[in-house]
């Protein structure tokens, strides 16, 4: 397993893994078109922001973004190839997405997260803030809105 920085030219590759990604928790494919573009991943994000690739035997599985600017980061992307989840590589990305917004200055980072990985980042350290709610053909979606602490706060004592 590795991860490395993502090249404009995996763009492709980024948004193909997304989609399979979310297309594996049964979602109608109907839906699945409407999120197309949400999910893609263009050259330019890749360009200007921390987009971090994870290879397993020099094949794609998985991939996080980072947006925004210290102190706050948003980790706007995190997906991993459907025959890879629950193998441990979701968790080294979220891992290596932490160090470095630490690294970078971030005092937290947000997760706007796919429902069915709401348990995956509370497991991960993460703890919920909030939700998003819309309605998609009639029918509720709340998205957990999730906060990782980067920094702890004083508790006074020196």
């Amino acid at each position: 397993m590795l991860i490395e920085r993502a090249l404009p030219g995996d763009a492709e590759a980024l948004s193909e893994i997304a989609m399979l990604s979310k297309g594996h928790w049964g979602y109608p494919q109907r839906w699945m078109e409407l999120w197309r573009v949400s999910l893609t991943v263009d050259p330019r994000t890749i360009r200007e922001n921390p987009v971090y690739i994870l290879e397993e035997g020099g094949d794609p599985a998985g991939f996080y973004v980072l947006l925004g600017k210290p102190p706050e980061l948003d980790l706007d992307q995190l997906w991993v190839l459907p025959r890879w989840i629950g193998h441990g590589f979701g968790g080294e990305l979220v891992r290596h997405a932490l160090r470095l917004a630490a690294e970078m200055g971030a005092q937290l980072v947000t997760v706007q997260a796919e429902p069915n990985a709401e348990s995956f980042y509370l497991h991960m350290g993460a703890r919920r803030v909030g939700a998003f709610e819309y309605e998609l053909e009639g029918l509720p979606r709340i998205l957990p809105r999730l906060v990782f602490d980067l920094v702890q706060p004083e508790t006074g004592s020196r």
